[in-house]
């Protein structure tokens, strides 16, 4: 899959990044060399490989799942702009 010019212009705009003309040429080229690579990797055979979460083997330590409120909700509530009652006061946008 090739990426144009066309399609740059349409990435940068959708992630916000401002891309000016002279850019657009060579930002084609280094996202065609990345969906290259991507291609080149998508055809190695893993048929025989088992899927694994972490390069060593290891078991995540288990615990209770408690709800709290970290016990300290003042210190929390500090960085809210707008705080009542205890919990975060947060603009009505739904009319």
């Amino acid at each position: 899959m090739a990426v144009d010019q066309a399609t740059v212009r349409r990435v940068a705009r959708l992630s916000r990044i401002a891309v000016t003309e002279d850019e657009v040429a060579h930002l084609q080229g280094e996202l065609n060399a990345i969906l290259a690579f991507v291609d080149e990797l998508a055809q190695v055979d893993v048929s025989g490989v088992e899927p694994m979460t972490s390069v060593i083997p290891m078991t995540l330590p288990m615990r209770a799942d408690e709800v709290t409120d970290g016990f300290y909700p003042a210190r929390v509530l500090a960085n809210a702009p707008n705080a009542e009652d205890g919990f975060f006061a947060v603009p009505k946008v739904v009319e």
